[in-house]
């Protein structure tokens, strides 16, 4: 099935509309509404007048340098003021910023670095120790560039020193659509760390749709990290629109319900996890959240008891937005117009063309599942460096347009509503059958006394392989382990029966809420 939507008055007035870059936009802020608050982290604040001074001089600083238009520069950093002035600032000196995920491990940042060519790396005191076994490899690749935001340390220059020894820069580039804006890393956790680039043009464009009614008076409060597109995609937005941007460094419940209270928030970013813990939280129930315009869910899939929660108890909209960091194939559901379809990701979002293909390519109607596929403006330029595992991502339609692959099956209703199924890569074939490991997921999830799961395939001599489910119980719950297997079995089709059940006390996750099914599988297929 084909699923275009309909494209709005407003995104073609975006498509027509001049291109305007983002220190651009902050410098007009600065000029306009100098004093107001632009960003909030922590204990401290900075005016668009003082941003756009500190972004300024953060573009001197590289240029200072040696930066170059298109060269890169990393961030290392977790969220804070001085992060985001490097990360403007990086942006006004032409270069393209490369925001390393602060969860990985050291093999996988050297990775990240040798691919991304950055000529400066930026990090900060609590990220060191990601790093502080491969001192040797940095300082050679990067020649005295190292800079250290909140520390001192031999080879290191300071943040503060960094901005203080540059002279005011006589002008910066010019900055064109066509210009590399960033690279921004997958997780690796399917293989090796493919950096995603996006251009200026396509950032712009993305950021000035204004699709979630942000303006001038919208309060962003943001709480997941800055490397991740779940982060960036709202701040950029936020900042196009003028709005307050309020970084948690670290996402912890009774200070993001404090905050939402204290800034008056109106919109937030958020995955499923977080929104778990918020609702369980017993400060939720007290929390003053009726400021609240727009709540937005990504990362995972936000199961439809828990969006019907968030919708009873949290003013302001709810959506779900499915998509990926490559583009090209987001959905939107908004929630309070379409209560019925809580079990999918919504319709496809604006301009964008998503269809259902199966393994030969061919385009599915609704209601058969297979492998999602889109296109849309707001696409990658590529896998930085990678141009095969580029070409592999693509699929083409009879008249050669390009759409992006997910790796995610599922399929469209009658209405044009998108339902997940699983991972390509994660389905269980047993005994011949397709196992979606989300429909056991969804099964178990409804038992009172699971608080976590996820279905994994094993290995089975009889079958090729089998569902196992890792499950998180409730605290005091009594339930054995076969006795859930049985409950989830009575429910299920017969080719879809769990082989068994294994109690965990977590199960791993990224940064980002994502359960790390591959770390789970390899102790299994590894036997």
């Amino acid at each position: 099935m084909t699923s275009k939507s309909i494209e709005t008055p407003q995104a073609q007035a975006v498509a027509a509309a001049p291109f305007v870059s983002f220190p651009e936009l902050i410098e007009q802020y600065a000029s306009q509404r100098g004093d107001a608050h632009a960003f909030v982290c922590g204990d401290a604040s900075l005016s668009w007048k003082v941003f756009a001074q500190q972004m300024s001089a953060v573009a001197a600083g590289c240029m200072n340098m040696g930066i170059r238009k298109g060269d890169k520069v990393a961030l290392l950093a977790s969220p804070s003021l001085e992060a985001l002035a490097t990360f403007f600032g990086v942006i006004k000196a032409g270069a393209c910023i490369v925001p390393l995920a602060t969860s990985a491990t050291s093999t996988a940042l050297l990775s990240m670095l040798r691919n991304s060519d950055a000529k400066v790396l930026v990090i900060s005191n609590d990220m060191r120790e990601l790093l502080g076994s491969t001192n040797p490899e940095l300082e050679q690749q990067f020649h005295g560039r190292l800079v250290a935001i909140d520390f001192e340390a031999q080879g290191w220059t300071g943040w503060k020193e960094w901005l203080a020894a540059a002279p005011p820069s006589s002008g910066t580039p010019v900055l064109e659509p066509d210009d590399d804006f960033n690279i921004i890393y997958s997780s690796g956790t399917t293989g090796d760390p493919k950096g995603i680039l996006h251009r200026h043009g396509m950032r712009y464009r993305q950021a000035a749709r204004r699709s979630f009614g942000l303006d001038s008076s919208s309060v962003m409060l943001l709480s997941t990290p800055l490397y991740s597109n779940t982060t960036l995609q709202p701040l950029l937005a936020t900042v196009a629109a003028g709005g307050l941007t309020v970084l948690m460094p670290k996402f912890n419940v009774p200070q993001y319900l404090k905050l939402c209270e204290r800034f008056q928030v109106t919109h937030t970013m958020l995955v499923p996890v977080q929104y778990q813990r918020i609702l369980d939280h017993e400060d939720f129930a007290g929390a003053r959240l009726s400021s609240f315009v727009l709540k937005q869910c990504t990362g995972a899939p936000l199961d439809a008891r828990l969006k019907a929660r968030i919708q009873a108890s949290w003013p302001g909209n709810l959506r779900e937005v499915y998509g990926m960091t490559e583009g090209g194939t987001t959905c939107i559901l908004d929630a309070d117009a379409w209560p019925d379809k809580l079990g999918t990701v919504g319709k496809a979002a604006a301009d964008h063309d998503i269809r259902i293909i199966d393994d030969e390519g061919r385009v599915l109607p609704a209601g058969e599942a297979g492998e999602i596929v889109g296109r849309s403006p707001y696409m990658m330029a590529g896998y930085y460096r990678q141009p095969d595992a580029t070409q592999k991502f693509y699929w083409h339609d009879g008249t050669g347009a390009v759409f992006h692959r997910s790796g995610d099956i599922g399929r469209f209703d009658a209405d044009g509503f998108l339902t997940l199924m699983d991972r390509k890569k994660d389905i269980i074939i047993s005994g011949g059958f397709n196992i979606y490991a989300s429909d056991l997921e969804s099964v178990l999830a409804g038992h009172p006394d699971v608080t976590d799961v996820a279905v994994i395939g094993i290995p089975s001599t009889q079958w090729g392989e089998t569902p196992l489910a890792l499950v998180v119980p409730r605290p005091g719950s009594c339930i054995s382990e076969e006795a859930l297997r049985q409950w989830a079995n009575e429910k299920v089709g017969r080719t879809q029966r769990i082989s068994a059940v294994e109690f965990r006390q977590e199960l791993p996750r990224s940064a980002l809420g994502k359960t790390l099914k591959r770390e789970l599988r390899e102790p299994y297929w590894k036997q």
